[in-house]
C-alpha cells in the first residue's frame, strides 16, 4: 500500500512510498519509489528518481542525489552523501534467472560521500568518513578516511571528517584541524 503521509516527512506527490519506517523531518523528491521494508533514518533527503529496494537500510542525515538505485542487502549509517548517478550492485555473476543467486552486503560506514557516476560493486565496505571521487569503480574495501579514486579505485591520499584532503610532511598526514595521522598496516592512525 502506498504511503501518502508520514508524520514531519514531505513526500512529493508523485513519489511512490510503501514504507512507513520513515525518520522524521526526511524529504522524498519527485518520481522517487522505496519500497515497504525500507527503513530511512530521520533528516534524510531523498532526491528525484530514486529508487530504494526491500532489504535497505539508510542511517540518519543521509542525502541520496537524484538517479540513484539502491538494491536489497546495501546499508548506509549515518551522515553519508551519495552523489548523483551512483551505480551500486548486489550480485556478482548477474543473470536474469539464476538459481545460484547469492546477495552481496554492502555498507557505507558514517560519513563517506561517493562522488558523481561512481559504481560500488556488490560486496564492498566504505569506510568513515572516506571520500570516493566522482566517476570512480570501487571494487574492494576502502578504508576509514581515504580518498580513493579511478578504475579500479585507488588510494591517492586521505581526508579528514570535514572531506578536506590531508597534507602529507615526511611520513605523517596532516588535517585541516591540525590533527596527526600515520599508515599503519594499510589504515590511518591517529597519533
Amino acid at each position: 500500500m502506498r504511503i501518502s503521509k508520514i508524520k514531519n516527512v514531505k513526500i512529493h506527490p508523485t513519489a511512490e512510498v510503501y514504507t512507513s519506517n520513515v525518520g522524521e523531518d526526511s524529504f522524498i523528491w519527485q518520481f522517487s519509489v522505496i519500497l515497504e521494508e525500507a527503513i530511512i533514518g530521520k533528516d534524510c533527503n531523498i532526491n528525484a528518481h530514486v529508487f530504494i529496494e526491500n532489504k535497505v537500510k539508510l542511517g540518519h542525515r543521509v542525502t541520496i542525489k537524484s538517479g540513484v538505485y539502491i538494491w536489497d542487502g546495501t546499508i548506509i549509517e549515518d551522515d553519508v552523501m551519495v552523489g548523483p548517478n551512483v551505480t551500486f550492485t548486489n550480485d556478482k555473476y548477474p543473470r536474469s534467472k539464476n538459481i545460484n543467486y547469492k546477495q552481496l552486503k554492502t555498507l557505507l560506514k558514517k560519513g563517506c560521500s561517493i562522488g558523481a557516476g561512481s559504481i560500488i560493486l556488490g560486496g564492498i565496505q566504505i569506510g568513515q568518513y572516506a571520500l570516493v571521487a566522482a566517476g570512480s569503480l570501487v571494487s574492494k574495501d576502502v578504508p576509514d578516511y581515504a580518498l580513493v579514486l579511478g578504475n579500479p579505485a585507488k588510494i591517492v591520499g586521505w581526508v579528514g571528517e570535514d572531506g578536506i584532503p590531508m597534507i602529507k610532511m615526511d611520513d605523517i598526514w596532516i588535517d585541516s584541524k591540525g590533527n596527526h595521522w600515520k599508515i599503519k598496516e594499510e589504515k590511518l592512525t591517529r597519533l
